[in-house]
């Protein structure tokens, strides 16, 4: 009996502790609680210098032509061109690429876009793998940290669902 009077004392004690003083002094006790605001925490972005190097000579060699030096895209890249293809979108982070997972990355640069009313073709036959991932690679690089943030958000929901 004396050892359940001591848990039930101390049980009180604790949650007394938890709860906000009643004291007209203690201003803490009147303000409501306000959760601090955090910025959301950027993944890290763990690239390979040689992976990146190799990426800007794919992105250059394959990819500029279309995507533009710099990955700017084409002026008009939501509106259908004249033979109602869908042009090369931006991928700087402001275009729409930040929206896919990797897997989908991947995908479309093997298969292209033609299939889905776009105008990339398809480059499973000339870039390998290792190409691919430095290419993607490299253009993440470039993503304002919000764009990628989003992404790595994304690609990690998709994974999971993928499991």
């Amino acid at each position: 009996m004396r050892q359940m009077v001591i848990v039930i004392a101390a049980s009180v004690l604790l949650v007394a502790c938890g709860q906000p003083a009643n004291d007209a002094k203690n201003e803490t006790a009147q303000q409501p609680a306000t959760p601090p605001t955090q910025e959301p925490a950027v993944p890290a972005r763990n690239f390979d210098i040689a992976q990146l190097r190799r990426g800007a000579e794919v992105y250059e060699q394959n990819c500029a032509a279309c995507h533009g030096v710099k990955g700017e895209g084409a002026p008009n890249w939501r509106q259908r061109d004249a033979d109602d293809r869908f042009p090369p979108p931006p991928l700087t982070g402001g275009g729409h690429t930040w929206h896919h997972p990797l897997r989908a990355l991947r995908y479309t640069i093997r298969h292209g876009t033609q299939a889905i009313g776009g105008s990339m073709p398809a480059w499973k036959d000339k870039l390998s793998d290792a190409d691919i991932n430095a290419v993607i690679a490299w253009f993440q690089s470039q993503w304002p940290d919000e764009a990628y943030a989003a992404w790595y958000d994304i690609d990690q929901r998709a994974r999971k669902r993928k499991q």
